[in-house]
């Protein structure tokens, strides 16, 4: 497998700065998805950089994956379990009771969820520094 750490970590950045334009233009819904990408992505290159596979979508369960002495702790955790309930139900109705997501998400959760995948990135990042 060819190691692409790099190309994730970038892309994941790229993912962060899009959150934040998208919470500016008011698309707090995809400010919020944006960010569970970003930080899917970062905590992936981690594993890219270990050698190791990542399957999944759930940042939380990708960070529980990772070896015992990289795992972050429970306030990250608790920060990439809130990043992961924005992966489904920020792009369809039907997770809903009513109403499209654009209707319910705000510009508070918005950028609360983008500082949070700023946060799982600079751990990533960190990680990536030392490994």
């Amino acid at each position: 497998m060819v190691e692409r750490s790099r190309d994730w970590i970038r892309q994941a950045r790229r993912d962060l700065e899009n959150a934040e334009y998208e919470a500016r233009g008011g698309y707090y819904e995809w400010a919020c998805f944006l960010s569970q990408q970003a930080s899917e992505k970062a905590v992936k290159a981690v594993f890219q950089r270990l050698g190791a596979e990542a399957f999944g979508h759930s940042v939380a369960g990708l960070l529980r994956r990772l070896p015992e002495e990289l795992r972050p702790g429970r306030e990250l955790m608790d920060m990439a379990k809130e990043l992961d309930k924005a992966y489904i139900p920020t792009r369809y109705p039907n997770a809903h009771p009513e109403g499209a997501p654009y209707e319910t998400y705000t510009e508070g959760e918005a950028r609360r969820l983008i500082g949070y995948a700023r946060r799982i990135i600079e751990y990533c990042e960190d990680i990536l520094s030392r490994v």
